[in-house]
């Protein structure tokens, strides 16, 4: 399906073998492995964090061989992945995670979700012919958009939220905040409009991308 959708990435065009895209993915594995095994040792986190590390490789595993091509579940798999890395985070600084961090969490995992439902139509041809189950598909390009409007939604209220948790520096905070917020209302209300071409989900896809970065910025001055 990358082929049709992504042809230009590295696969796809031919840059990077399947093989040596095993290798490194197994390289990268290790690597992290070994690396929240030295943390465990440091911080005394006994085996929480090695086993949240080996549970989300298999999950990167699990994604490619199957979880892809089931659409909404893979979009899932993909948010939470990419999101458990606060709460891990949160685990080598302190026993005890502050709400904030589950408030970033949940922002994190909710915009990652919308975006993930934005590509889905974005690619909506190479996953048709792919048999990928995504949400465009199953309901429609119109249909899936008011979920990523939903989310987009949730995605802004737990954004909010930490605001009125005792952060470490709010100022700072507030300030990231309402970039990112810009941001992300922007990619929501273009998300509002009753047709779509490829070149609006790729900016809808494009603002949300930004959106999480913002928020990631906004999530490190909330901590310093």
């Amino acid at each position: 399906m990358s082929k049709i959708n992504r042809p230009n990435r590295p696969i796809p065009s031919g840059k990077v073998s399947l093989s040596q895209a095993k290798i490194l993915f197994v390289l990268t594995f290790g690597i992290g492995l070994v690396i929240s095994i030295l943390h465990s040792i440091f911080f005394n986190l006994g085996y929480l964090n090695t086993i949240l590390v080996v549970f989300f490789g298999l999950i990167g595993w699990l994604y490619a061989a199957w979880g892809k091509k089931q659409g909404f579940i893979g979009n899932i798999i993909v948010s939470v992945s990419f999101s458990i890395g606060l709460i891990y985070g949160a685990i080598l600084n302190s026993s005890i995670i502050p709400i904030y961090i589950y408030f970033f969490f949940l922002t994190s995992f909710f915009l990652l979700l919308s975006r993930e439902i934005v590509k889905g139509c974005e690619d909506i041809e190479g996953d048709k012919k792919e048999g990928v189950k995504t949400l465009a598909i199953k309901l429609g390009i119109n249909k899936a958009i008011i979920f990523s409007i939903i989310f987009e939604i949730m995605a802004i209220i737990f954004f909010i939220l930490p605001f009125f948790t005792p952060i470490i520096n709010p100022l700072l905070f507030l300030i990231s905040m309402i970039f990112g917020l810009i941001i992300v209302v922007t990619a929501t209300v273009l998300s509002l409009r009753k047709k779509f071409d490829r070149k609006d989900l790729k900016r809808i896809s494009l603002l949300l991308k930004v959106g999480a970065l913002l928020g990631l910025v906004a999530f490190i001055f909330a901590s310093i």
